[in-house]
């Protein structure tokens, strides 16, 4: 990838993260029409291996696929910018929510998150189809996309995931292919590795103190390594951490979940909003930052101690066979989350197909995503006055 700068970095995911709704899936085909198509950062092979890559690591997907999107763009502060950039949005409006600002109640709120859902699906869609042509155009890597779909639609969990492309991975891999020697891992890579691994130890030692701030730090930095399988599997793990040891009411954590559905962005920025209201110190603004920071840092780690090695791993001819199929595997499983959640959640009747339709034909016309994404709001918004 060509190298540009810090503020390019963060203007683009500052620009995604005021507009990307739609949960995980749907950010990686914001993320695939912004650095892909339209600014051509990268080509459709690499950027589906920075996502096979990051299906395998814990944590939120389309988070680290920016972080390393922005690493390979301007390095580690790039990295550290693409966050700040596709994060800060999400944050700042659900500290809104959980400040009392919950303008985003009545008729008209409902219609636009509807149309923003609209929209969501016609990103997804059109990411599928564009990374169809491009990762499958043979017969045997469509079926294994095929198959893939199948079986992630009839066995939904994160391990079926991750299984999947591992198999498809490991297909590639049988295949023959001309030697080529294995470059061993950098020893800053190992190093990054190294210290996500003393983090996870010595954090729970450290909390035996009792002392509230690394207790809280603990907690999130051990959900952040555990989760995957996206944002969505991060409710269950904070509710056990947080509510069961009435450190926030359940009520609270439950409404702060909801108003994470309906901003931009990752739904990791809900680490922000339950920091922020914790029973006891650390809390306020200070809990907000210390619970989002802790949650993100094994991300940040890991994917620094595997990017610059998987970009050297790529060039193995055996290896570039596996992620060839692994790549395919990928599309399959973003055919089997366009079906469900995205379409059997968002599709009710034959108005809501016509409308998902109508903002599929714009981003083919080559309509900007933002624009198509105002649109749909606004068309919902119109719509509940009717």
């Amino acid at each position: 990838m060509q190298r540009g700068t810090v503020t390019e970095v963060f203007l683009a995911f500052l620009s995604l993260g005021c507009t990307s709704f739609g949960g995980p899936v749907a950010h990686l085909g914001y993320f695939r029409t912004e650095f892909v198509e339209r600014r051509r950062w990268i080509d459709d092979a690499a950027y589906a291996d920075i996502v096979a890559l990051c299906q395998f690591l814990p944590g939120p997907a389309s988070s680290q696929v920016g972080m390393a999107l922005g690493k390979l763009r301007a390095g580690y502060a790039g990295a550290i910018a693409a966050f700040i950039g596709f994060t800060l949005p999400s944050v700042l409006l659900i500290l809104a929510f959980a400040y009392g600002a919950t303008a985003l109640t009545g008729p008209a709120a409902q219609g636009a998150l509807h149309g923003l859902q609209m929209a969501a699906l016609a990103v997804v869609a059109q990411a599928v189809w564009a990374m169809s042509k491009s990762l499958t155009p043979d017969w045997p890597r469509r079926a294994i996309a095929l198959a893939t779909a199948v079986v992630a639609l009839l066995v939904p969990s994160a391990i079926t995931q991750v299984a999947l492309i591992a198999l498809a991975a490991a297909i590639g891999l049988s295949r023959p292919a001309a030697p080529s020697p294995l470059a061993p891992p950098r020893r800053a890579d190992l190093a990054w590795l190294a210290l996500f691994v003393f983090l996870l130890v010595v954090l729970p030692i450290l909390a035996l103190t009792g002392d509230p701030t690394i207790t809280i730090a603990e907690k999130f930095y051990r959900t952040g390594s555990l989760v995957f399988g996206g944002g969505h599997v991060v409710l269950p793990l904070l509710e056990a951490e947080l509510v069961t040891p009435g450190l926030i009411s359940r009520d609270v954590f439950l409404a702060g979940y909801g108003a994470a559905q309906a901003v931009p962005g990752p739904l990791f920025s809900f680490a922000a909003y339950t920091g922020a209201l914790l029973g006891n110190p650390p809390n306020g603004l200070w809990g907000a930052t210390l619970a989002l920071v802790m949650i993100y840092v094994p991300s940040f780690l890991l994917v620094f101690a595997t990017l610059d090695w998987w970009q050297t791993l790529r060039q193995n001819a055996r290896l570039r066979n596996g992620l060839t199929l692994a790549n395919a595997a990928v599309v399959g499983l973003l055919l089997a989350t366009l079906y469900y959640p995205v379409v059997m959640s968002g599709i009710a009747g034959w108005p809501n197909l016509v409308w998902a339709a109508a903002a599929l034909f714009l981003l083919f016309r080559k309509v900007p995503p933002p624009l198509v994404v105002l649109l749909s709001a606004l068309f919902g918004a119109g719509l509940s006055f009717v």
